[in-house]
């Protein structure tokens, strides 16, 4: 008889490609994290330069001894920049706030009929409308700049709300991105609506628009900002200082002989209040809205 020799102790295989799986979960979450936090620095840099500059005066914001924060800090500057006449800040961040709310309101409500049109009615030219629609992304504004301004000018809306707001009411992106989240709509909930003896405009503002809340949150956020940034429009057609939009006055501090630096910052460190609170307030349907675009159809 051969006597048998006793194998040698195996050791456990699965432990290396557990520790070296580990190590890459641990590798990988630290490039993240610190990925995360220079991306965050990178984005609040802006923000404390426009704090910091706000509450500095003009020699702290351009003197060669730089410092972190000013040791005085120059609170005077928020009334020194409300008691401008020279520029009516106050009344620009009204105008401001009744055109971007007007702006968004109309834009919902024409993109979203248009959209829902498109995506839901049956008519043998819809295809046709909407590629017409999608032609308008094509044309530069530059082409529609001077015949929209001779229009509002003929119909004597130079200086009004209704020259800075009606010519912008419809969006033939924002009307692309209504009909395709309409078609991605449970097509069931219409038509039990249908049973119950709601037509299409019912159906529309019964069943669609409180079903589709996260979705008219996010392009009503964008399409706010978007009111709130504009600034060519509302320079051609608000002449009048008392037709300045938030972003008019911004410019005026800025000329070819002067520029008031800490006026600068001060006025942008509170235009951008409002956006920071509307985004702050939705941006959980923001991002539940984007999610739902759903580009397809």
């Amino acid at each position: 008889m051969t006597a048998t020799m006793p194998e040698p102790a195996r050791t456990a295989p699965a432990q290396r490609p557990r520790r070296a799986r580990r190590g890459r979960n641990v590798m990988s979450s630290t490039g993240l994290y610190i990925a995360t936090a220079v991306a965050a620095f990178l984005f609040l840099v802006p923000f404390y330069l426009i704090v910091r500059n706000a509450l500095s005066t003009d020699a702290a914001i351009t003197g060669e001894n730089w410092q972190f924060f000013p040791t005085d800090l120059q609170w005077g500057n928020i009334g020194a920049l409300f008691d401008d006449s020279s520029v009516p800040f106050a009344r620009s961040l009204w105008n401001s706030t009744v055109v971007a709310l007007l702006h968004t309101v109309g834009v919902l409500l024409i993109c979203s009929l248009a959209g829902y049109g498109l995506a839901r009615i049956p008519y043998k030219h819809a295809n046709k409308i909407f590629y017409v629609v999608l032609g308008t992304l094509m044309v530069p504004t530059a082409v529609t700049f001077v015949p929209s301004f001779v229009l509002v000018s003929s119909l004597g809306w130079v200086d009004t709300y209704r020259g800075l707001i009606i010519p912008g009411l419809f969006s033939g992106f924002t009307c692309f991105l209504f009909r395709q989240y309409f078609l991605g709509f449970p097509k069931e909930l219409e038509e039990a609506a249908r049973v119950d003896g709601l037509g299409y405009w019912g159906a529309y503002w019964r069943v669609v628009v409180p079903n589709s809340l996260n979705f008219f949150a996010a392009i009503a956020t964008i399409t706010f900002i978007n009111g709130w940034n504009a600034f060519l429009w509302p320079l051609v057609i608000g002449q009048d200082p008392s037709a300045w939009t938030v972003q008019v006055a911004l410019s005026s501090y800025t000329t070819g002989q002067t520029v008031v630096f800490h006026q600068i910052f001060m006025a942008t460190a509170i235009s951008i209040l409002p956006l920071l609170f509307v985004f702050l307030f939705l941006q959980r349907w923001l991002v539940q809205g984007i999610a739902q675009t759903g580009i397809k159809g």
